[in-house]
């Protein structure tokens, strides 16, 4: 049966206006994103059928080109008009802390991080960097390692804090594994760069570790210790 054919109330794109995109299943959104369905199979069964041989949204959303093209019922139109609304839903995220905006929302933090960090199938340790009224100077992604940790050094980050001729920084690095639980070895390089940066008057606000389903803040849990 043609989704023309459903309930209205059950149309991805009726339920949609009706109650929010939220309301929608995974299926249902990636159906709205697809617009037609094969022969004999609707959008939302295509959308189900994505789903199970790729194992997740996630996973769908970062396969690469030859992966994704190689599918039924999509290709490298598809491809780029994901990649698309990809990069404008991370350009909005950009925006709540684009450069010269101070930082306000430690939930706009974590999204950003999230979403730059997340994706990576390598540790990747990176920085905010701060000025003193905590106002965005850069970002930059310094240091990938293997699939369990990245080699940090120190003097590295406080080079990039003095170019940026910053006052304060967020540390950040991603768990490939999806688990944000802080490592021993998070906590020693955490206070290792703590120290350094003090050398310069640069002062750590945070280490957030980023992992599948959350960022966990150094921070709120009381680990960030104090500058030797």
């Amino acid at each position: 049966m043609a989704i023309t054919d459903w309930p209205a109330t059950e149309r991805p794109r009726e339920k949609l206006l009706a109650r929010g995109p939220a309301s929608l299943s995974d299926a249902e959104l990636l159906a709205i994103f697809l617009r037609t369905g094969l022969p004999g199979r609707s959008a939302v069964d295509l959308a189900r059928g994505l789903l199970l041989r790729f194992g997740s949204l996630r996973a769908l959303l970062e396969a690469d080109r030859q992966g994704f093209c190689a599918e039924a019922g999509l290709g490298p139109a598809k491809f780029c008009q994901l990649q698309a609304v990809l990069e404008m839903a991370k350009r909005h995220l950009d925006s709540e802390l684009k450069r010269g905006d101070a930082l306000t929302s430690s939930q706009a933090t974590r999204h950003f991080l999230s979403t730059c960090l997340r994706h990576h199938q390598r540790e990747v340790f990176a920085c905010l960097f701060l000025d003193s009224q905590h106002r965005v100077l850069g970002f930059e992604e310094l240091f990938m390692g293997t699939i369990d940790c990245a080699s940090i050094h120190p003097r590295e980050i406080v080079k990039r804090s003095l170019a940026y001729n910053a006052a304060a920084v967020i540390l950040a690095h991603n768990h490939p594994s999806g688990v944000a639980e802080p490592s021993g070895a998070d906590r020693q390089i955490t206070e290792r760069l703590i120290a350094a940066l003090a050398l310069v008057d640069v002062r750590v606000l945070d280490h957030m570790v980023v992992g599948e389903r959350c960022v966990t803040s150094f921070a709120e849990r009381g680990l960030m210790p104090a500058p030797g």
